[in-house]
């Protein structure tokens, strides 16, 4: 068996160095988040299985002028990060062919289908079961149109495993209880699931990787090709895995590899509501493109896509906007409310980075998952460990070789 060194320690590294230990390999996993504050830890904890489409298509491009900011969207470019968003949006433009995009849903389909057992399947072996609910979720309207019209799209659009029906009365009963007024309608979807608290999810896979004889060292992973071979500045490991989000394409393209990911940054608030449903499952409010969503201690909503550099200081707007839509929509949160802000690691057509690289043959990478990281990591983790061990993985893994941007 192997000696492994991950870098990256958010929830795909976890899952990645789980799955490395319950194969016999030995791990030591490097961290340099120790207070839990990247978008592994600060999404909205949607099990996304639905969705297979991927962003990088003609609709999205189609939709941008409506979606900035500055006309009220949650699309930020800001012009302090042109050099970053400007290359990137390049590279969305012609991954969004048709033609790549069909090719993209196909290889999500595959990935998607397995989220929410390869969940299930994870959260029983370390124990946790209670921090995975498979309730579903809501999408919800204001308008009653742009329900009936938004309901008939998500029907008729692919999602996968998941079915998509309209809400029924009762969701439509608390929906309008919460915003004190009637909504215009909702769509149900049933497959999906949430992280009940992802705070305790982090300990739990934290917890399990060192009882399984796995070591975890705070800190920054230094990753060097040496002799045909990735090494770890200070860790000896016979084979490497790159999962460290956006911090990725640094450490890969120090090994030779092109990577034009971006820093897809999202911002969120949180706050107590006793008076919110502690059953209802997380809830996208469609005009506001703001997802609510009921942790076990809090209440939190959910918002933007800001494409900038990774180290820009967040945008104070950007949580005052949030805070006027919580109010707006009249959602029982009041504050004061806890403000944060993370980037998702996102490639231009919107696929993760999975593989092993052809250039130093013991590095592997898991990263790019986008909107995704939270819902694919345990299936990430299962196709890493059989790439390390030398086993055919339970899917097809070229669409996300890395190679595809060379």
């Amino acid at each position: 068996m192997k000696r492994v060194a991950v870098a990256g320690g958010g929830v795909t590294g976890l899952c990645c160095a789980l799955e490395l230990l319950d194969a016999g390999h030995g791990v030591t996993l490097i961290d340099n988040d120790p207070d839990g504050l990247a978008a592994s830890w600060g999404n909205a904890g949607h099990i996304a299985a639905e969705q297979v489409e991927p962003l990088a298509s003609v609709k999205t491009l189609r939709s941008f002028p409506q979606r900035l900011f500055l006309r009220g969207g949650a699309l930020a470019l800001p012009p302090s990060g042109i050099s970053a968003w400007l290359p990137f949006s390049l590279r969305l433009i012609a991954a969004s062919r048709p033609a790549r995009f069909r090719k993209g849903a196909d290889a999500l389909r595959a990935l998607l289908g397995a989220a929410m057992p390869a969940w299930l399947d994870l959260a029983a072996r370390v124990e946790a079961e209670d921090l995975v609910r498979q309730d579903g979720h809501l999408v919800a309207w204001m308008d009653g149109q742009a329900a009936r019209k938004g309901t008939a799209a998500w029907i008729a659009g692919d999602t996968g495993s998941v079915e998509v029906s309209p809400a029924t009365a009762g969701d439509l009963e608390v929906l309008g209880r919460l915003c004190g007024r009637p909504v215009g309608g909702a769509a149900r979807f049933a497959g999906s699931g949430q992280i009940a608290d992802l705070g305790a999810l982090r300990l739990a896979l934290r917890t399990a990787v060192e009882a399984r004889g796995g070591e975890i060292v705070a800190g920054e992973a230094v990753v060097r090709g040496t002799g045909g071979k990735a090494q770890v500045e200070g860790v000896e490991a016979d084979a490497v895995v790159v999962c460290a989000g956006v911090r990725s394409g640094g450490i890969m393209a120090g090994l030779g590899h092109k990577v034009p990911i971006v820093a897809e940054r999202g911002y969120h608030i949180r706050a107590e509501a006793p008076l919110w449903p502690e059953d209802l499952p997380p809830v996208a409010f469609e005009e506001r493109a703001t997802i609510v969503t009921r942790f076990r201690d809090c209440v939190q909503a959910a918002s933007f896509v800001e494409f900038s550099h990774a180290d820009a200081p967040p945008d104070p707007r950007k949580w005052e906007r949030l805070e006027r839509h919580v109010a707006e929509l009249g959602l029982p949160v009041k504050g004061p409310f806890r403000r944060w802000m993370g980037c998702r690691p996102t490639l231009p057509d919107y696929l993760p980075a999975i593989g092993r690289s052809q250039r130093l043959g013991n590095l592997f990478y898991a990263f790019g998952h986008q909107h995704l990281g939270l819902t694919l990591a345990p299936v990430t983790g299962g196709l890493i460990r059989a790439l390390v061990t030398g086993e055919e993985p339970a899917m097809p893994v070229a669409p996300f070789d890395v190679e595809r941007f060379a």
